[in-house]
Order: C-alpha cells, then sequence, then structure tokens
C-alpha cells in the first residue's frame, strides 16, 4: 500500500517539510516542539535510535516504511543533543518548552505585582531561557562559558531594569485610573522580555559582527567569512525573539480584560487563574513556532550586496548563511 504523500523518501538528518516557504518551516517547528516527545519511554528512544542506525549502515529490517523513519528520527532529535549525543534534560528540551514554560508566562502576567514578585519572575524567566539556549547550543566548537554567562546576565538585568522601571512610571502616574492602572502594568513584561532578548543577542554574538560568518555557495562550499552577512542574521534573530514573546505576552492580557468581565469569572473568582493558564498556553503553542518559522534557518543573500572579495571569490549571484540558534522563548 502506497505511504501518505505527507511522508516524502527519508533523509537522514534533514527535515521532513520544505524549509523554502513558511508553511513547510511552520510544520516543521511544530514537530520540534510537539510536547508528546517527553513521553516517549527509554526502550521506545532506543528503538528509534537503533532504526536510524540501521538506516545509516544499510541493514534496515524488511518493510521498514518512511513514516517509522520519519518518526524515529523526530524522537531522536528531540531528545538526543546532536553533538554531544547526550539526552537533554527533558525542562530544557525543544519539546519541553511550551508546558515548562507557561507556568512562567502566568507568573509574569500575574496582576498587582510586587516589586519583589517582578524581580522573581523576570529573573525566573531568563533562567529558564539561559538554561534552554545552553542545553540546547551548537557544541561542534568550543564556547567559553563565560559568554553564556556575560549574555545571561545582561538579558536579567536588562529584563528587571525595564520590568521594574515601568511598573514605578506607572504607579507614580497620578492621571491614570487604579483599572487602567492594572491595565497598563499587564503588558510591562512585553518590552521588558523583548529588550532582554536583543540584549542577550548581541552579547551573545557581538563578535561575529567583528568576525563574520561563513557564507557558502550552491554546492555548500564555503566562500568566505562575511560580516555583513553576519549583521543580517543579528538582525533576523534580534526581530524573531522580538516578534515570539508579542502574542504570547500581548494577547493574555487582552483576552483576561474582556474574561474577567464575563458574569462566569466574576462570580467564581478561583477560576481566573486557571483559565488565564489555559490562555497563556495556547498563546504561547501558536506563537512559538509562527515566530521561528518566520525566516529559513539557512538564510539567502545576494553576492553583490556582501564584502568585495566574497562577491569576487565566486561565480554564484547568491550565497547561504545559517542564521543561528533563534528559537528562545519569552
Amino acid at each position: 500500500m502506497a505511504e501518505p504523500a505527507e511522508y516524502p523518501p527519508f533523509q537522514l538528518g534533514k527535515p521532513r517539510f520544505e524549509q523554502t516557504s513558511f508553511y513547510g518551516r511552520f510544520r516543521h517547528f511544530l514537530d520540534i516542539v510537539d510536547p508528546r516527545t517527553l513521553f516517549v519511554t527509554e526502550s521506545r528512544l532506543k528503538e528509534a535510535v537503533q532504526l536510524l542506525e540501521d538506516y545509516k549502515h544499510g541493514t534496515l529490517p524488511p518493510g521498514v516504511t518512511n513514516k517509522e523513519l520519519w518518526g524515529a528520527q523526530k524522537i531522536k532529535q528531540a531528545i538526543i543533543h546532536p553533538d554531544t549525543n547526550e539526552k537533554i534534560f527533558m525542562p530544557f528540551r525543544m519539546s519541553g518548552y511550551i508546558p515548562f514554560g507557561t507556568p512562567i508566562v502566568v507568573g509574569l502576567l500575574l496582576p498587582n505585582q510586587t516589586l519583589a514578585s517582578t524581580v522573581f519572575w523576570q529573573w525566573l524567566n531568563q533562567s529558564h531561557n539561559a538554561c534552554v539556549n545552553y542545553a540546547n547550543r551548537n557544541a561542534t566548537k568550543p564556547s567559553p562559558t563565560s559568554k553564556f554567562i556575560q549574555g545571561y546576565l545582561g538579558a536579567v538585568i536588562s529584563a528587571v531594569s525595564i520590568a521594574v522601571g515601568l511598573n514605578v512610571l506607572v504607579q507614580s502616574a497620578n492621571k491614570f485610573t487604579p483599572a487602567t492602572r492594572l491595565l497598563i502594568q499587564r503588558f510591562v513584561p512585553f518590552p521588558a522580555v523583548a529588550s532582554a532578548n536583543i540584549c542577550n543577542v548581541v552579547l551573545m554574538r557581538h563578535t561575529e559582527l567583528k568576525e563574520g560568518i561563513d557564507v557558502l555557495d550552491s554546492n555548500g562550499n564555503i566562500v568566505g567569512s562575511s560580516r555583513i552577512a553576519a549583521k543580517h542574521a543579528l538582525i533576523e534573530t534580534a526581530l524573531t525573539r522580538v516578534v515570539l514573546p508579542m502574542p504570547i505576552l500581548v494577547l493574555p492580557p487582552m483576552i483576561m480584560s474582556i474574561m474577567e468581565k464575563t458574569s462566569l469569572l466574576r462570580s467564581r473568582p478561583r477560576m481566573v487563574l486557571p483559565v488565564q493558564g489555559l490562555v497563556c498556553l495556547a498563546a504561547f503553542g501558536l506563537a512559538l513556532p509562527l515566530a521561528i518559522s518566520l525566516f529559513p534557518q539557512m538564510s539567502e543573500i545576494e553576492t553583490s550586496r556582501l564584502e568585495p572579495e566574497i562577491a569576487m571569490a565566486t561565480t554564484s549571484k547568491t550565497v547561504v548563511y545559517n542564521k543561528g540558534l533563534s528559537h528562545e522563548c519569552t
């Protein structure tokens, strides 16, 4: 019997979905953040790894389908780090980002935050981000731990400073009514988190602006190291990290401000927090794959827009570069 068209011929290490279209990237990242892989048993993981090894060495058992091979690769990529071959701690896997990150988002959006609670939730959020970033880092080249610490401290200081500063400004604004003040405070986490994300990108990858990043021709050959391509990569990554927290931290306050006026929640105040949790979970689940699908992992740029020495080193009209990890959350 013919296999469904959604399971193309298997390619080891390649994405199942086409990466040149937004829809293809969206489906690819839906696979990556699929929380069902968190419940894969140790025996199922071993089966998946063994199946991929059999494929690699040409010793596949008869009757193995493309669907089974794609499923095995999805399981392995969700759990095993590609460079270290070690299991990634469950809360720091990409598939664990939404379920483990949602309680933090709920905490960030709690009304009537005190100074201490604002600092705590912003710190916890950036700490979670830092752990996810480190757990999913590119480990092919040794990177000093000091760089991660620098990025983490910069993100924490930026997020806490802006969140606390904006809260103080709102509290001291006499022209706002208490209801308006509460509504505005609910939107404070977004600028704080967005600025922290940009700060993290700049601190973690500023050396790329000096040294450049590799650009490759259509055959995958390295043409040279481009600072212009590095600038484009950083801008794309920063844009992704500004867009990502927008629906997560802006939509829930808007939805909750409407829902809290309904008779259902007015008569049942204990339901406010669970409902907010569900709203945050839905916003998170939609926003994460949408935001990280904005730009392809391997971005294309015209050779004529790069440094003259790179343009002269190839006959290709366009080259590609790896924009780097951009799927950090809020």
